[in-house]
C-alpha cells in the first residue's frame, strides 16, 4: 500500500516559490493498478517521484510500508529495492547489452553471478526478450527498449512498480502490448502499480482506480468505471471525452433547429449490463413512436460496456413521455437534448410519475 498524507512539495525557482503538490491525500491499495492523470504541469511527475524519494516532500508523509523519509540512508537503499520504476525514455545504458542493463540492480545488490544470470534470463523470458540478451539498446525498437526497462525494474522482485509516462513515447499498437505486459506483471507477480499519464486511453485499458490532478491538487478520485461514467469536474470530463465521445454531433444540432412539435431528441446513457438491452427495439414495439438513432457510442471498461445513443422520438407528446418513462424504468439514464444543444437530465421519479398519470 502507498499512502500520501497531506503531501506538499514546494520548489525554489530563482527565488520564486512554486507549489508542485498541494495537500495531497491519496491511498493506493495493495494490488491496485492505480492511474494518476493530468495535463502538463499538474504535478503528477512530482507526485510519483516522492514515492521512492527522488523528490522529498516539503511537508506531509508518503507511507510505503512505513515513512521512507524517516529511515537512515542505508535503510532507504534497502527499502528502494522493493520499488521498481519505469521511465518514459527508457533510461538504458547504450554501452551495455540488454542482459547487462537488466542485471545492473542485481549487481548493485551484490548477488552471486549464477543467481544474477538465472534471474535475468527468467525476467527476459517473461517480457519476451530472451533472444535479445546480447543486443544493445540501439538495436532495439522503442517497444523492446521499454520491455528492457520493465525487466530491469522487476529484477529485484519489487512489490511496487512506478510507471512515469511509460507509454507516451510509443505508438498506439506498441502501447497496447506494453499495457498488456504490465497487466500480466500485476496479475502474475502480484505487484502494485502506480502509473502517471496524460492519456485517458491508458487509464481505460489497464487501471482499476484513478486520480485526476490539476494545479498540484487531486481534484477527483475513484474507481475507473465511476470516473468515466460520472465525471464531476470539467477537467475529468475533458479527459473522458478524449476516449468516449458524448458531445452532440453538428448534424443533430441542425435537426433540432428544424424540429417539429411531434419530434424530440434524447440521449440514452448505458452503464454496465444495461448496455446489452435491446431497449430501442423494445420501446418501438411497445409504444406508438418512431425511433430514429442519430448517433451512438458504446465502449468497454474493465470488461463492462457503457456508452450512449442519441435518438429522435417521433410521435405525439403523450406517447413520447410514456416511451421515455419506460426506458427510465429500466434503470437507464436519459437526457433530453434541447434546441440550444444543452442536455437536461430527466428526473426518474418525477418524470415516470407524471407520464404514468398524464
Amino acid at each position: 500500500m502507498i499512502e500520501f498524507r497531506q503531501v506538499s512539495k514546494v520548489f525554489d525557482s530563482g527565488g520564486n516559490k512554486v507549489e508542485a503538490l498541494r495537500d495531497i491525500h491519496l491511498t493506493v491499495e495493495k494490488g491496485d493498478i492505480f492511474g494518476v492523470i493530468g495535463f502538463s504541469g499538474a504535478g503528477k511527475s512530482t507526485l510519483i517521484r516522492t514515492v521512492n524519494l527522488l523528490e522529498y516532500p516539503t511537508s506531509g508523509e508518503v507511507i510505503v510500508e512505513g515513512n521512507l523519509a524517516k529511515l537512515s540512508e542505508n535503510e532507504i537503499r534497502q527499502a528502494k529495492k522493493d520499488i521498481g520504476m519505469i521511465f518514459q525514455h527508457f533510461n538504458l545504458l547504450n554501452s551495455k547489452t540488454v542482459f547487462d542493463n537488466v542485471a545492473m540492480p542485481l549487481l548493485l545488490s551484490k548477488l552471486k553471478k549464477r543467481e544474477i544470470k538465472e534471474r535475468v534470463h527468467e525476467i527476459l523470458r517473461f517480457v519476451g526478450l530472451e533472444e535479445k540478451a546480447k543486443n544493445y539498446p540501439d538495436q532495439l525498437s522503442g517497444g523492446q527498449k521499454q520491455r528492457v526497462g520493465i525487466a530491469r525494474a522487476l529484477a529485484t522482485n519489487p512489490s511496487i512498480l512506478l510507471c512515469d509516462e511509460a507509454t507516451s513515447a510509443l505508438d498506439p499498437q506498441t502501447t497496447k502490448s506494453i499495457l498488456h505486459l504490465l497487466k500480466r506483471v500485476n496479475e502474475e507477480y502480484k505487484i502494485t502499480i502506480l502509473m502517471i499519464t496524460h492519456e485517458m486511453e491508458v487509464i481505460k485499458q489497464i487501471c482499476n482506480r484513478v486520480a485526476v490532478m490539476e494545479d498540484g491538487h487531486v481534484i477527483e478520485t475513484g474507481n475507473v468505471f465511476d470516473i468515466f461514467a460520472h465525471p464531476k469536474t470539467d477537467t475529468t470530463r475533458n479527459f473522458v471525452k478524449s476516449v468516449v465521445r458524448d458531445e452532440v454531433p453538428e448534424s443533430v444540432y441542425r435537426l433540432l433547429k428544424e424540429n417539429n412539435d411531434e419530434s424530440r431528441i434524447f440521449k440514452i446513457e448505458f452503464f454496465g449490463t444495461d448496455s446489452g438491452q435491446p431497449i430501442v427495439s423494445k420501446t418501438a414495439k411497445m409504444y406508438n413512436v418512431e425511433i430514429n438513432v442519430l448517433f451512438g457510442n458504446i465502449t468497454e471498461l474493465q470488461g463492462i460496456p457503457f456508452g450512449n445513443l442519441i435518438v429522435e422520438l417521433i410521435g405525439d407528446d403523450y406517447e413520447i413521455k410514456r416511451a421515455i418513462a419506460f426506458i427510465i424504468s429500466q434503470h437507464i439514464e436519459v437526457k433530453e437534448v434541447l434546441e440550444d444543444g444543452s442536455q437536461h437530465r430527466i428526473d426518474r421519479e418525477r418524470f415516470v410519475g407524471n407520464a404514468l398519470h398524464g
